[in-house]
């Protein structure tokens, strides 16, 4: 077979591109230290490298919503700490009122006082976040979340929370309505009240009812949405009547009874005491608590109960006692509140760490899908580069083997 010499040119020349191209391939995957350049180098690591990249993108992307989670609950436990701080404040600022041989200007003085926490309280509830935003304001609010209004604090932000992506699931607010004005009622259970003299239409003046305990779980208001009322035929003996609470007026007999103050009055799983001198007609009052007590109203009504003057003993240990109840149940819904805030910062801590462990598992995957075997590589561009050089001698050879070298003078 007869080869031409522009043919084994051509040929020659070809190799030589074929070679310089493979070699220049070479140098790129060195000099970038990946062994995937494009998908077409390898399909199958390539998408593994590309899954793995989603993965890193979005473990970066849930970072930074556990960071910000992480500085809001923070903000958020250090507002229910000062808020704690005040209406504790304001707790032994009642106990203080509670002395019997307190004048009114003094009860005014603490009245004043707990005004002025009850103010402060008010300031942490519509706490910012820095960012434009509300610690309190729930699901969103572009406004402060609450607005002291005549007839009370009233919450104008969306219940609930906003929370972090699905994987982390991490509060990015706390729902201001439920943290401040949804305590539950009484002790948590059930509320008692003096209801009044249904015979003078006065409130009670002799006698006070305490908070009450619960003494039969199982017994606990046997019909549902039904209250029980204690009322006094005489100095000495009561009835009990059951209600409907839609129907207050409407009451039927349950028992009665003979009064000794001090000692407790069972029924229905409940257990309460009446003490001081109740008179005919004097009415107190038992009905499930429910999550409507408000921490402001609590201690906008201690304020007006400590700046009324002229009440008996009874009514000021009644409305005392009362008070107490109510802020310690609003302390243990902002205290409950902290907490929570406490266990997500701790929780924060082990999803941090689980993230960091997915961006690293997947930053290893992807580097084994495309990154580069640096010993290896360096092997095969030296042989590339040596190939090279070989078919370039080759090819200056060739080119002597020319008729024309030979004719050449």
């Amino acid at each position: 077979m007869r080869i031409t010499t522009a043919s084994s040119y051509a040929t020659t020349i070809d190799n030589l591109q074929l070679r310089q191209q493979g070699l220049s391939d070479a140098q790129a995957r060195l000099s970038s230290g990946k062994r995937v350049l494009r998908a077409s180098d390898d399909p199958a690591a390539a998408a593994r490298a590309e899954r793995a990249l989603a993965v890193e993108s979005r473990s970066d992307a849930s970072k930074r919503g556990v960071d910000a989670s992480k500085v809001l609950m923070g903000q958020t436990e250090s507002a229910l700490r000062d808020a704690n701080e005040w209406l504790s404040q304001a707790r032994e600022a009642l106990v203080a009122a509670g002395n019997a041989s307190y004048s009114d200007a003094e009860r005014a003085i603490q009245a004043n006082k707990i005004q002025g926490l009850r103010d402060q309280l008010f300031q942490v509830a519509n706490r910012a976040d820095g960012a434009g935003t509300y610690l309190f304001g729930g699901q969103g609010s572009n406004q402060s979340p609450f607005v002291d209004t005549p007839g009370g604090v009233i919450f104008r932000g969306i219940p609930g929370q906003t929370l972090t992506d699905v994987d982390t699931a991490l509060p990015l607010s706390t729902d201001g309505q439920a943290a401040w004005l949804s305590s539950m009622s009484g002790n948590g259970v059930f509320l008692t009240s003096a209801a009044g003299n249904n015979v003078t239409g006065q409130p009670v003046s002799g006698a006070w009812i305490d908070s009450g305990s619960v003494s039969d779980p199982s017994q606990l208001f046997p019909v549902p949405d039904t209250g029980y009322r204690i009322r006094f035929t005489t100095a000495t003996d009561y009835t009990v009547e059951s209600f409907p609470l839609a129907t207050p007026s409407v009451v039927t007999t349950e028992s009665t009874g003979v009064f000794s103050s001090g000692r407790a009055i069972d029924l229905h799983g409940t257990s309460v005491n009446i003490s001081g001198a109740p008179v005919a007609g004097d009415q107190f009052e038992i009905t499930p608590s429910t999550p409507t007590l408000s921490v402001f109203a609590v201690l906008d009504q201690a304020v007006a109960n400590l700046k009324q003057i002229g009440l008996t003993g009874a009514q000021r240990a009644q409305g005392t006692s009362d008070a107490l109840r109510n802020v310690d149940a609003s302390l243990s819904t902002l205290s409950a509140a902290r907490s929570a805030a406490g266990d997500v910062l701790n929780r924060i801590d082990g999803v941090t760490d689980r993230l960091s462990a997915e961006k690293l598992d997947a930053q290893v995957q992807r580097s084994n899908a495309e990154d580069l075997d640096m010993v290896q590589a360096l092997t095969d561009f030296q042989l590339k580069q040596n190939g090279y050089d070989a078919a370039l001698r080759t090819y200056s050879t060739i080119q002597k083997l020319s008729l024309f070298q030979y004719v050449n003078p």
